[in-house]
């Protein structure tokens, strides 16, 4: 976990945690050790997750948290106090995803095309202290960019709300989705094995497109977007498009002049943008944004994320 404290529009103190996770939750999967690198021997008799929050809880204090994709970071936060059995304080959050995609005009929102746009080039993406570096580097530029002197001033210039984590008591609060979901996977023994996905020759499945629900939270990054999935995703389409259309969005199955989003799987990440290691609808949406249409690539990795889910518990389900 890293955190960077900017007061003033300046990054005055920063601070870094390596740490085991809470008991029972220590399983290393295969496709985040592949993200972040990570492994079991670099944690092993280290501090827990609840050993360290009250440290990191300090360092946060009262102040707004911001983080890239911040509904996915928040839950990961509470997950982890639930399943260690401590309470959390509630925080006002702000997105810096939803922040990229309001302010900048990229093919891809992720954290390193957004902090160059920010003038904060990430080097070492997924350390977690440069990625804190960048995620504030990218909400004191986009401040700048709108006059805003605090992100309360931002959020009212934008006409966006802050959003908030109530607080909660494990002994009387029910548990969070993320941790429920865990506890899924937990009981149902998912191990490596269960996550890797098998071959399935041809076309992935399409599904039929399901209609948006209208009720969903409007402040999801997902929510009012029209969504087209490319490539082989760690879960099947189908459900990938539910997720999504629970969400909020629109799935559809090919790119049009109504998309605003591809997920593409096959193992895509954001860098392949820059390489061309890239699917026809892939190539399409980048021909369409050389034209001025609007439309956000994210990897599967980052899709998940934003439904809540990892590769694991998406299959767990």
């Amino acid at each position: 976990m890293g955190l960077s404290k900017v007061r003033g529009g300046v990054v005055v103190e920063e601070a870094s945690w390596l740490m085991r996770p809470p008991a029972n939750h220590d399983a290393f999967d295969h496709h985040n050790v592949r993200i972040h690198g990570i492994r079991p021997e670099q944690v092993a008799g280290l501090p827990r997750f609840g050993e360290l929050f009250p440290e990191i809880g300090a360092f946060i204090g009262g102040d707004v948290l911001a983080a890239h994709n911040a509904a996915f970071d928040l839950g990961v936060i509470r997950s982890g106090l639930e399943v260690s059995g401590l309470p959390g304080p509630a925080y006002d959050y702000v997105c810096t995803v939803m922040l990229s995609r309001r302010c900048y005009s990229l093919v891809s929102n992720s954290l390193p095309y957004a902090a160059e746009e920010a003038g904060v080039p990430l080097v070492n993406h997924h350390d977690a202290a440069e990625d804190a570096r960048a995620c504030a580097g990218i909400l004191i530029d986009i401040a700048a960019r709108n006059g805003a002197a605090s992100i309360a001033e931002l959020y009212l210039s934008l006409g966006l709300a802050v959003s908030r984590q109530p607080a909660f008591d494990p002994r009387r609060d029910p548990l969070s989705k993320a941790t429920r979901a865990a506890l899924d996977a937990l009981a149902g023994g998912n191990g490596p094995a269960a996550v890797t996905r098998p071959f399935r020759p041809g076309w992935p499945e399409e599904g039929a497109n399901p209609e948006p629900n209208a009720g969903a939270e409007p402040g999801h990054p997902l929510f009012g977007q029209t969504v087209v999935f490319t490539g082989e995703l760690a879960i099947p389409r189908p459900e990938a498009k539910l997720r999504s259309a629970e969400l909020g969005a629109r799935p559809e199955s090919r790119v049009t002049a109504r998309t605003t989003v591809l997920v593409v799987g096959d193992g895509f990440v954001a860098a392949d943008l820059r390489s061309g290691r890239l699917t026809g609808k892939a190539r399409r949406v980048l021909e369409l944004h050389e034209r001025g249409q609007r439309i956000e690539v994210l990897s599967e990795g980052e899709f998940l994320q934003m439904v809540g889910g990892h590769v694991a518990a998406a299959q767990a389900g």
